[in-house]
């Protein structure tokens, strides 16, 4: 997460002055959702700017994609990153730092089982796969997702 001093009160001037440049905006970081956020004390004499698609993914759905991933058959841990941005339209990109934690994570959860086998350009890789539990879990994360979704929906269309 980008750090920076003094972020609530340029948020402040920022939504207060609305002739200030969306260059501006650009350097401040946004949270999951797209809005200004405060950054926490300054641990870094340096600050970069926060891109949207740097934005993390609301807690959860990194689970939920990987179970929703593994749904389709046993996977490596390189070809679940493939299959999430193969099933989002190439819109998701998970890394590596994100998703192996994940899927240790979930195998804790006994919702992933995992082996040691070959894959397709004989390398020896931890293949995955989803257990009964993964797939009851699946089914109440997907449940989840499409209540918040429609009720995030409904808050967005009020008047």
């Amino acid at each position: 997460m980008v750090e920076m001093r003094n972020t609530p009160r340029l948020a402040e001037a920022l939504q207060s002055n609305p002739s200030l440049t969306d260059e501006v905006h650009a350097l401040l970081p946004l949270d999951s959702l797209g809005s200004l956020c405060y950054g926490g004390p300054r641990v870094s004499r340096r600050w970069r700017p926060l891109a949207k698609s740097k934005a993390g993914l609301l807690q959860g759905t990194l689970d939920m994609l990987i179970l929703k991933a593994l749904s389709l058959g046993a996977l490596h841990g390189y070809g679940i990153g493939q299959r999430i941005g193969q099933i989002s339209g190439d819109a998701l990109k998970i890394e590596e730092g994100s998703l192996y934690p994940g899927l240790y994570r979930l195998e804790q959860r006994g919702w992933v089982q995992s082996e040691w086998d070959i894959s397709d350009n004989n390398q020896r890789a931890k293949f995955y796969k989803l257990t009964r539990a993964g797939r009851k879990q699946l089914i109440l994360e997907e449940r989840n997702w499409e209540r918040l979704a429609g009720a995030t929906m409904k808050a967005l269309r009020a008047s």
